[in-house]
């Protein structure tokens, strides 16, 4: 049943990234540089949106539930629920997308709570003779969540600086402007989209690892 479980996380992962690239074919209106990748909800192929969404949370949970029954210490524990709950945030980002309200709330559960939880799994996972040899791997994927976290809030920051030196301002009610206005720079995009690999590569990286014993 876990290897099941563990191929089902692997899998959904995948198919997680899979349909975001093919999002950005689809949908090459919207660019990569500085476009949420919550703002393809604006698209006309928002149900890719909402299948890479529900694969990131799916592969998230599932993971969650093999490594339950494989860690000892409540610290570790822990992790995995925060593991959980940030499957959950990234289902109801498929379930709420940019234009609900309940969508920053579903940010506020899948994205803090995934850097402390890879990382309390992670340390306990390497201390296992089996998860030993693959220490390195572990370490750099579970420490590449908490970086990507930090370089998308500089690179959010620095965006929403370089708009309102345009003049632009930003609320809830606000609709991105269709082309990035002159003399404005921004990265943001690039930033979220590097966020969302680390992610999802660390889950997929675990379940592979998993499968492999």
């Amino acid at each position: 049943m876990h290897t099941a479980l563990a191929s089902s996380s692997l899998v959904c992962g995948v198919l997680s990234l899979l349909s975001l690239l093919i999002l950005h074919f689809t949908s090459s209106e919207f660019k990569p540089s500085w476009r949420m990748v919550s703002e393809y909800a604006y698209g006309k192929h928002k149900w890719l949106l909402t299948s890479f969404f529900f694969c990131w949370g799916l592969s998230s949970i599932l993971l969650a539930i093999v490594l339950w029954g494989f860690v000892e210490s409540t610290w570790a524990k822990f992790g995995i629920i925060l593991l959980i709950v940030s499957g959950i945030g990234a289902f109801m980002g498929g379930l709420f997308d940019v234009k609900h309200k309940h969508h920053g709330l579903a940010f506020l559960l899948g994205i803090p709570t995934m850097p402390v939880g890879a990382l309390l799994v992670s340390y306990h996972l390497i201390n296992n003779p089996n998860w030993h040899s693959y220490k390195t791997p572990i370490l750099i994927s579970a420490h590449l969540i908490w970086i990507s976290l930090v370089l998308m809030a500089i690179g959010m920051m620095a965006m929403f600086s370089s708009f309102k030196k345009a003049g632009i301002t930003w609320d809830k009610n606000t609709v991105p402007p269709e082309k990035l206005p002159d003399g404005v720079t921004a990265y943001g995009g690039y930033a979220n989209r590097f966020l969302i690999l680390c992610y999802v590569g660390w889950v997929i990286l675990i379940a592979k690892i998993f499968l492999s014993f």
